[in-house]
């Protein structure tokens, strides 16, 4: 129920907020292999759906050892008839068609390649992955973006667990073929976990040990986790004297890919909160809190410098109990509060005396995407503002007077949507 006095309205007075990032191109986007697997009506449905929340960019995984079960005679030619690409034709085609980006991670090392070994370790040679990378950019000529390795600081991602054999035997083998096959290509290495874990690597030594190696790469990927996600924010609560590197202590990360790398840029390639229900405390937050992280996060991005790309993991929580539970979606179908919070981001800057800015972005962008903001002090809604725009990307950055405890949703005329609602702090 939307309701204003002539008093209401004159006490609501809009207050124009620079945006301290004006210029960002940042993108936002996704990843849920699993759930983009299926072919048919189902995938078409599934890339709708992502129409529908905006994303700028899709994370997608080619496993070379499922692709390249046996060894390829012609290992440079993306027909050889030994790889079988499988779903990834009709994902990374149909997400060129909807005009979506994509982010192609080359991952998982054949038995042939390694020894017999599983897919985590490392090819013994290191021209084997060169080539194959040189076929995936034959078969996808259009993917401009690509990252190597997934966590490869972690043992359960890579063996032998280190940075010089990623960079001699994965990352700096793929960045030639890459290179050599698709103009205008940009490769991100590292994709590091936000811990070393049992027997793994920090990500601040990972970094530091690449640059020893002599690592080429065109962007830095990480993976922000939060490490205790039942007190750590976006923004607050993580350790400030480790060498963990996660969303809240992302200046850690930018201070050392600038000392090895200089002015690289950040992709954020993995990133979310699981949800109570299903994961229970203290892994799981609840679902108004992951909403309201998920927006918090586009923000960091946003305001970071360097940082070009964030993406959310998953679309679709895991069925299986066990599994990663971070979905905008539930097991069964049900949207979140996150789902609205991906598509209409908004969140509270900052305080100035009674004058509240608000930040963020109405998804698809298209240009300047038209909105208004409403508030709530109790039973009803009063609009605060007419129909206005955002900038050229899609982001609003306003100021409106309101008391702490006061509740306000943004609203896309083009999507006849609401954001989750956010209580003024």
């Amino acid at each position: 129920m939307l309701r204003a006095s002539a008093a209401t309205a004159a006490a609501l007075v809009l207050v124009a907020a620079p945006s301290a990032r004006a210029s960002s191109a940042v993108a936002y986007g996704v990843q849920d292999d699993a759930w983009l697997s299926a072919g048919g009506p189902a995938l078409e449905r599934r890339l709708s759906t992502l129409q529908l929340l905006g994303v700028d960019v899709v994370r997608y995984t080619l496993r070379w050892d499922q692709i390249a079960q046996r060894r390829p005679p012609s290992a440079r030619s993306p027909a050889d008839r030994t790889y079988h690409w499988g779903s990834a034709d009709a994902v990374l085609k149909g997400l060129r068609k909807r005009g979506i980006g994509a982010v192609v991670t080359i991952h998982g090392t054949p038995r042939w390649a390694n020894g017999g070994r599983g897919p985590n370790w490392a090819p013994m040679r290191a021209r084997t992955l060169g080539d194959f990378a040189y076929a995936a950019a034959g078969r996808f000529p259009w993917v401009k973006r690509w990252t190597v390795w997934n966590e490869p600081n972690q043992r359960r991602w890579l063996r032998p667990t280190s940075p010089r054999v990623y960079v001699t035997r994965l990352l700096n083998p793929a960045y030639v073929q890459l290179h050599l096959a698709i103009p205008g290509v940009r490769v991100a290495g590292g994709v590091t976990a936000p811990r070393g874990s049992g027997g793994g690597v920090s990500p601040v030594a990972w970094i530091r040990g690449m640059r020893a190696a002599g690592a080429r790469l065109d962007a830095y990927a990480h993976h922000p986790y939060p490490e205790r996600p039942g007190s750590e924010t976006p923004w607050t609560g993580g350790c400030r004297h480790c060498s963990t590197i996660t969303m809240a202590t992302l200046e850690r990360l930018l201070r050392e890919v600038r000392l090895a790398f200089g002015s690289t840029p950040i992709w954020l390639t993995e990133y979310g909160y699981q949800t109570d229900p299903p994961e229970p405390p203290p892994l799981g937050v609840s679902w108004a809190r992951q909403a309201a992280y998920l927006a918090a996060a586009a923000r960091r991005a946003y305001a970071a410098p360097r940082v070009e790309l964030l993406v959310n993991f998953l679309v679709r929580d895991d069925r299986a109990r066990a599994g990663w539970q971070s979905g905008v979606f539930t097991a069964s179908g049900r949207a979140k509060p996150a789902y609205r919070a991906l598509m209409l981001p908004l969140t509270q800057a900052a305080r100035r005396g009674r004058v509240v800015l608000l930040w963020g972005q109405v998804r698809p962008r298209a240009g300047r995407q038209a909105y208004r903001i409403r508030l709530s002090r109790g039973l009803g809604w009063t609009w605060v503002t007419g129909t206005l725009r955002s900038d050229r990307h899609g982001f609003v950055s306003v100021g409106v007077l309101a008391r702490r405890g006061v509740r306000v949703q943004l609203w896309s005329p083009r999507d006849h949507a609401f954001s989750p609602t956010l209580q003024v702090r």
